[in-house]
């Protein structure tokens, strides 16, 4: 790519049950796993071809379920079943189009990104886009004939919209198709189902949320109808969990197509967009997810009561009877009885449907605070590239880079006053602040008791870490007197010292220091330049150190050596700190020369000349540190370092501000030398 910068972040992808990938498998944790010689891919597949439509629904629906098992994925395309899948989406059948279609969109979520790819070299595309154009016409039509019942047609939807999502996360030809073959119109039509399938809605509203992101293409055939279909969803006032995901991101598609708004709509509609952010950011998780297990264990209970007073009065034919209660161990769909268990492709299915709550609560929650990363970016690139731990489905040439996208969309909100205005009416900045703190103790436990729960937990942590990202971002391109001035600042700094330092060690999770370390480098920053006092001592800044020092990813040790670097500039001026001084040093010296990583042997030269570049404290401690002769016998190991590794491993960029440094290197010993000789 080039260079570093801020990328979008990723979101979480649902497989064809409705659920998590993750939870799905947790959840099925206790079935045996299936290796390659078990897998009966060879089977299946032949049964596509049964003149018998039952036959061809079992068939796809046992390969939607096998492939989760991700290590089955080879044999099945080993055996062309894309090829072989794709004229299923147009069967005759309704249930085998959906199973089908199922089966593909598990597929996609489950092989990843080369499987994804496959898939658009295999012209899934082509029936796939057939497929949700006859769903389109076919909604209506459908409405009027099942009025009481369930929407076949809108069930077919779900999957088709989702499996196009998959597939335009991980394939810019999915992406470059979408544009070209209309489905635009189509998955607006999708979207404009909220009032009655808000699974369905949601499912177009992630996608739209993709491909929405660095398209201009796109974006030049946006038209009043689409503007009009999202502001609806916008100011839609449901109730419910699903409902507020709905609402975020469509604020985030809206965000992502500002350069298409009429300039009149501008202003009103950025004020929308924030407001939903803000009212998504209000709702707390800690206090709804044991609400939600609660109701959950509630209703099971009382299924459990009801099975008890039925059991009774057992039918004679049990197993042709279609029973009233949607959990109870087997239900009819489409006119074929299936375990619950094995299929939650109804509309929010009882037994599940507090915990898809709860999971649209932390996505929703964890979306707003990405959509607010980047909405305070800045045309120009940033030192930190985030990527998505856990998403396997998205591809890093795709819709994935934001800044690039913004500063060719002629973003004319982005940083402007406008935005920062908005965020700061609705207290964005304190609210994102009150998500850094870690998950309440009941709602980790919560999840922790039920093993279909607990993915959970880290979900919990996720909107954690990305709320310490989104404060790194506000405190990168806001003033402080835009945050609320000394005192909140103070407090910022006092609530971040109490997450890395409350408990006896400080937390090793990746994720988290790599974005509570951010943050905290963004406000030490901005405390320094207003000469604000802070709260945190040398000594703990020294433990963070040394525990980033450990980490495996370079932009925490940058930071920690930059935390160091801004702390020791700013006691260099203060009476009494040599010792802390050449503690600061000595550290910064011991990362310069052992750090195996260029970039932050550099960042660590560049603290050390800021922390010793003036002052009688700062010389008085480079003289006791030996700083100088340290530096001399480091400076030749530095330039050999940068002619071998560099031109292979670090980029243009990077090597420029190693250039730069090996220059400030040589300029900083003559300094030296000046400062020994007084």
């Amino acid at each position: 790519m080039g260079k570093s910068k801020t990328t979008k972040f990723k979101r979480p992808q649902f497989n064809s049950v409705g659920l998590p990938v993750n939870a799905v498998k947790e959840a099925d944790g206790a079935e045996e796993e299936l290796d390659e010689e078990s897998c009966p891919a060879a089977e299946l597949l032949e049964k596509l071809q049964s003149p018998s439509a039952d036959i061809r629904e079992f068939a796809c629906a046992s390969i939607s379920r096998v492939v989760q098992q991700s290590q089955t994925i080879p044999g099945f395309l080993q055996r062309d079943a894309v090829r072989r899948l794709g004229p299923m989406l147009l069967d005759g059948s309704v249930a085998v189009r959906e199973t089908a279609t199922g089966a593909l969109r598990n597929l996609s979520a489950c092989g990843g990104q080369e499987v994804c790819e496959d898939m658009v070299r295999h012209d899934i595309m082509t029936p796939l886009t057939a497929l949700l154009r006859e769903c389109c016409t076919g909604f209506d039509t459908a409405a009027v004939a099942m009025k009481d019942q369930s929407n076949p047609v809108e069930g077919v939807a779900i999957e088709a919209v989702n499996l196009l999502w998959n597939l335009c996360e991980s394939s810019s030809q999915a992406v470059s198709l979408f544009n070209k073959c209309g489905l635009l119109d189509m998955v607006v039509h999708c979207l404009e189902r909220h009032p009655h399938n808000v699974e369905l809605s949601t499912s177009a509203a992630h996608c739209l949320h993709t491909v929405t992101e660095d398209n201009p293409e796109l974006l030049r055939s946006m038209n009043a109808a689409v503007l009009e279909a999202l502001e609806k969803v916008l100011l839609s006032s449901q109730p419910g969990m699903a409902h507020v995901l709905l609402r975020t991101l469509a604020a985030g598609t809206l965000w992502n197509m500002k350069a298409s708004l009429p300039a009149a709509r501008q202003a009103q509609t950025l004020n929308a967009v924030v407001a939903t952010l803000s009212q998504c950011l209000d709702l707390d998780a800690g206090v709804l997810i044991p609400e939600l297990r609660r109701a959950e264990e509630a209703y099971h209970r009382n299924t459990a009561a009801v099975a008890e007073a039925e059991q009774a009065e057992v039918a004679v034919e049990p197993a042709e009877e279609e029973m009233d209660e949607e959990n109870t161990p087997m239900k009819k769909k489409n006119g074929k009885t299936m375990k619950v268990d094995t299929d939650f492709s109804d509309l929010l299915p009882r037994g599940k449907e507090e915990l898809r709550e709860a999971t649209a609560l932390l996505t929703a929650q964890q979306t707003s605070l990405e959509i607010i990363v980047n909405m305070c970016c800045s045309d120009d690139p940033s030192d930190d590239e985030w990527e998505e731990e856990s998403s396997s489905d998205e591809s890093d040439l795709g819709p994935d880079v934001l800044c690039d996208g913004l500063s060719s969309l002629m973003s004319p909100l982005c940083l402007s006053a406008e935005v920062q205005g908005a965020l700061i009416n609705h207290s964005i900045p304190e609210k994102v602040l009150k998500k850094t703190s870690f998950p309440r103790e009941e709602a980790t436990n919560v999840c922790q008791e039920n093993p279909s729960w607990r993915s959970l937990s880290r979900r919990m942590q996720r909107v954690q870490s990305r709320a310490l990202t989104c404060l790194h971002s506000i405190l990168s391109t806001m003033d402080a007197e835009s945050l609320g001035g000394e005192v909140a600042l103070q407090g910022a700094a006092q609530h971040l010292s109490s997450l890395v330092f409350g408990a006896e060690e400080i937390p090793e999770d990746e994720e988290f220091l790599e974005a509570v370390i951010s943050a905290m480098r963004s406000l030490l920053q901005i405390i320094a330049s207003e000469n604000i006092s802070q709260c945190m001592t040398p000594q703990q800044l020294m433990s963070l150190s040394e525990a980033a020092t450990r980490c495996d990813v370079v932009s925490v040790r940058v930071n920690a050596v930059a935390i160091l670097g801004i702390t020791g500039s700013t006691l260099a001026k203060e009476k009494g700190m040599v010792e802390t001084l050449q503690m600061i040093g000595n550290a910064l010296l011991q990362v310069a020369t052992r750090d195996s990583d260029l970039v932050v042997n550099g960042e660590a030269l560049d603290a050390l000349f800021d922390v010793f570049a003036d002052g009688e404290e700062a010389e008085m401690a480079a003289k006791n540190l030996n700083l100088l002769p340290a530096l001399k016998a480091l400076q030749p190991v530095f330039k050999a370092k940068i002619r071998k590794e560099g031109r292979g491993k670090y980029s243009p960029q990077q090597l420029c501000v190693l250039d730069n440094i090996k220059i400030n290197l040589r300029r900083f010993i003559g300094y030296l030398e000046k400062v020994v000789k007084k």
